[in-house]
Formats: C-alpha cells, structure tokens, sequence
C-alpha cells in the first residue's frame, strides 16, 4: 500500500514539475509575445517619422483583453494632439502577427536622442493575470536645417562701440512656430540698443518661421576688457512647445580684445556727419592712421558697403578695385604707398565715388547706408541716415471743376480774370513733423476768399503777401493737396505782358528720422498756365 501511494507522489510531481516548466515556457518566455518598433534611425529636424509596431505571438496560448500603447518622443507634433495613444487589440493567436503605424514630426537639437516607446499588456487564455512587453526606438535628429550664427568682429579694442549682428534662415519644409531667440552675453558687454527691440535686452520674439524666410537682430553695445582677452557671445533659438521651451539650435562666437593700432573714420562730401538724399552724388574719403608704436606694412583695407539704395553701376575707384558681387571695394599696398608702409603716427588716405538712386521702393522706411571698413584686423562702421523726400507741386488753372473760374481769356486790362491754384504735398520714406508751404502774392493779385478743403490751415499776411498752409505731419508715402482762387486785373502798363500770378512756392519740414529740416520748391507761375492743357502761351498775353 505504502509503494502504491509512494509510485503516485512520485508520478505527480513528475507532472507538477513538468506543468510548471510548461507554464514557464508560455508565459514568462521572452518569445511568448514579440514586440518590435520600427522606423529611420536619423532624421533633420521637423522631418516626418513613420514609426512601424510589430508583435507577434510566438506561444501556443491565445492572447486576450490586448492593449497597446504608444508613446511619441517628447516635444514630437501629430495630429491627435496628444504623444500618447492606447489601442485596443482583437484577441491574438498563436502565430499572429500585426504591424500598426505612427507618423510624427520630430523637434530637438541637433545630436538629440529622441525615444519613442510602446507597451503591450495582454491575458493568456484560462489565466487571470496580466503580463505585458516593452520595447523603446531611438531616432538621432541629425541636422537642423536652420542658418543661426553671429556676424561680428573678431576683435576689438576695450571701450569701443561694437556692433553684433546675429542672422536666422529656415529652409525647413515645415513652419517652425513659437520661435525666441536668446543672447547671453559676456562680462564686460554694456548693451545700448538692438534693432528690433528686445525683451528685457536679451530675448527676442520671432513667431512663425516658414520655408525660406528669415530675419536679423542688430545688437549695439560696448565692450570692455583687458587687452588680449576673449568675450564669448552665446545665441539660443528655441520654440515655445508643450508648456516649455525647446532649444533648437545655438551658435557662439568670440572677440579678442586688442590694444588700438589704428584710428579710422571717414568723411562723405568733406563732411563726417553727412545726412545724404535720393539722387546724392558722395565723395566718400577714409582716413586711417598708425597710433601703434610699430611700424605698419603691406596693408589691406576693405570698404564694405551696405544698402539697397546705392546705385552701384555708379561706382568709381582711386588707386582700388571695386567688386560688384560683393559689394566691396579694395584697396592693397601695391597700389596706395600708406598701405605698404606706414609709420607711428602717420596717416594716410583712400577715395570713392558712388551715387544714391533717385527713386527708392515705395514700402521703404527709414533708410540709411552703411560702410564697413576693415584694416589689418580692425573693423569700424559708418552708417549715414538718408532724408526723406518732401516733394510740392504748384499748379494753375483757368478750366478746372473746383470753383468755376470767370472773366476774359487772354485777360484784359481793367477786366478781373480768377485762376485756381492747387498745392500737392508728398512725402515719402520718413516721418516729417511740421511741415508748412508758403508762396508770396504780387501787389496786383489777390485772393477771392475760396479754397478747398476749407478745414486746411490756410494763411495770409496782407502785409507781407505770403501765403501760408500749415500742412502738420506727415508719415511715409502721405499727401495732402489744396485748392485756392486768385483774382488778376490787369493795369493798362502790363499789355504785351505775361504776369506773375504766384510767386515760388516753398515747402519745409523736419525729418523725424534724420532730424534734418527739408526744403523744397516749385516755380513760379504766371498767366500763361504751363499746366493747364486748354492754354497756350498767346492766351497769356494781357490785351
């Protein structure tokens, strides 16, 4: 009795242990239920990732109540607004095998790991627990196709006013929002000003960056140190997204502070302030001069010159060369004798000529010129502002649809004969402030007391015979036009004679850009009335 119990423990424990290493086998086996993530190993930035989940159950069980999640890399944008997304599975049969796909666009820094992950739970058949497999893909953002660097010089001397420039183009297939860029800036650097203007004088606010656009920050400021020591500039372009901000890119660049060797500056028309117009003709002359203790050879300087409205067809060198591609102009020590060999304290001199376009496009504002002038290291630039064009257009009229104007044409002596005269204002490129035209009266004219529009500023001096309008402020590409009668009888002294009816009229303004005061003029107009196609000259005569 006691073997038979015996031979039935033993052949139960047999079963058991082999049930339990069956069990084991399709439950904990790594290879019970496969599950894989597929997708590019490297990718650029904002580049559109399809991510491949495979399973497959490798046991002999059914898998039941599956559930799939999916996790994007962070900081990833797709269309359900959400980085995490759960699935609900069909039961899965042994040897069944499923892929699903998800496609992101992937944002980071260059270099950055970005780790996409799933998870798999599922009941085995006849089992009440859960069990789940886990796998993760990394995909490296490979390059960022965005220009962001520093334009600056690589030295400067302590104390100096400098100028940093810091550039940004996408040529991303994809609209980068949210855009900031951040600057930090070494001990020493005072900042002054920066065009646009910044957030606490270290942000900046960008917005949407499409395909193909770009911008840039102009940085002034002054830099101090001591001499042979390098100041680090660091810029970050980073984009507001999931409630934080993600660094895109970042660019550093670094300026040696040098003991001075030279001291340049320049003069436009003899005039080292010189506030140009549209149409201007400049003579421009560079001075530079050794306050070194060494002596200086074989030289190079380099003009560089900066804006849309330089007629550069117009140039003309002395003792340089000009490249009109790159806008530069060249001056070596083969040709200037200052540039091959320059003593302590000397000075030498260098010229060009380059005319200013007569007419600038309509949208500008504020327009200036830049010169960057570089020498043996040394870099100084020169920005002159350009007055806006503050035009007047004086005109008379016999026919015109104003007041209906009387009397004989050609006038006659002792017969009272009305012309119209219209003043047209425009301005153009800056705001002009207080800005007034002014004409004198003949003795023998006068006015009827009509005008257009008669809320205008309308003056006259009875004494002195000027007539005033007092057109106020303008902004860029405004105008403002009036209208006025004036009356003519002729003495019987001006027969045979053409009269003045309207002495020069003169415009003037201040420039609210350039601070300058603008004037201009219109001529004079007498009765002939070279303005009004209905006239010809004889019809001026008085009879």
């Amino acid at each position: 009795m006691r073997k038979s119990i015996l031979f039935f423990l033993i052949i139960g424990l047999i079963i058991g242990i082999s049930g339990f290493y069956y069990y084991q086998r399709q439950i904990f086996s790594k290879e019970v239920l496969k599950l894989e993530i597929f997708g590019k190993g490297e990718i650029g930035l904002a580049e559109e990732v399809e991510y491949l989940v495979k399973y497959k159950n490798n046991g002999n069980t059914r898998l039941e109540e599956a559930r799939l999640i999916f996790e994007y890399p962070k900081n990833s944008v797709v269309e359900e607004n959400s980085l995490r997304k759960e699935i609900p599975l069909e039961d899965i049969y042994p040897g069944e095998e499923e892929t699903l796909n998800f496609k992101a666009r992937l944002f980071g820094s260059e270099g950055e790991a970005k780790v996409a992950k799933a998870w798999l739970s599922y009941r085995p058949k006849n089992l009440k627990a859960r069990f789940e497999a886990t796998t993760t893909f990394t995909t490296i953002i490979k390059s960022v196709p965005l220009t962001f660097e520093f334009d600056l010089p690589s030295r400067t001397e302590s104390g100096e006013e400098i100028k940093l420039r810091l550039n940004y183009y996408s040529t991303l297939n994809y609209p980068l929002p949210g855009l900031r860029i951040k600057v930090n800036y070494p001990a020493g650097f005072e900042f002054l000003e920066s065009k646009p203007n910044a957030l606490e004088k270290t942000e900046w606010e960008i917005g949407i960056l499409n395909r193909a656009e770009g911008g840039r920050i102009e940085i002034s400021g002054i830099l101090r140190g001591e001499v042979g020591e390098s100041k680090i500039f660091q810029a970050e372009l980073v984009s507001w997204q999931e409630g934080e901000f993600l660094s895109l890119k970042k660019t550093f660049r670094g300026i040696e502070i040098i003991k001075p060797s030279f001291y340049i500056f320049q003069q436009i028309n003899r005039n080292p302030q010189y506030i140009a117009n549209s149409g201007d003709l400049l003579n421009y002359e560079i001075f530079f001069k050794n306050i070194g203790q060494e002596i200086a050879e074989n030289l190079f300087l380099i003009a560089s010159l900066e804006g849309e409205v330089f007629d550069f067809d117009s140039v003309r060198v002395e003792l340089g060369r000009f490249d009109k591609e790159e806008r530069k102009i060249f001056w070596d020590y083969a040709r200037v004798p200052e540039l091959r060999k320059l003593l302590p304290m000397e000075e030498g001199k260098v010229k060009f000529w380059i005319k200013i376009k007569d007419e600038f496009p309509s949208e500008m504002r504020n327009p200036a010129i830049k010169n960057i002038i570089s020498l043996d290291g040394l870099r100084e630039e020169f920005e002159n502002k350009i007055n806006s064009k503050l035009e007047i257009s004086q005109k008379g009229f016999f026919q015109d649809e104003i007041f209906g104007n009387s009397g004989p044409i050609p006038p006659r002596a002792g017969e009272t004969t009305t012309y119209t005269i219209i003043w047209q204002v425009k301005n153009n490129y800056n705001s002009v402030k207080n800005i007034r035209t002014r004409a004198t009266l003949p003795n023998y004219m006068r006015l009827t007391g009509e005008i257009f529009p008669k809320e205008a500023k309308f003056l006259f001096d009875s004494e002195s015979r000027e007539i005033l309008w007092e057109v106020g402020d303008l902004e860029a590409n405004q105008g403002q036009t009036l209208a006025f009668q004036i009356a003519l009888t002729p003495t019987p002294e001006q027969r045979g004679q053409t009269p003045e009816i309207i002495g020069e009229a003169k415009i003037t303004g201040e420039d609210t850009w350039t601070e300058a005061i603008l004037e201009k003029t219109a001529s004079a107009i007498n009765t002939t009335l070279p303005d009004d196609l209905t006239m010809s000259e004889r019809m001026g005569i008085v009879q």
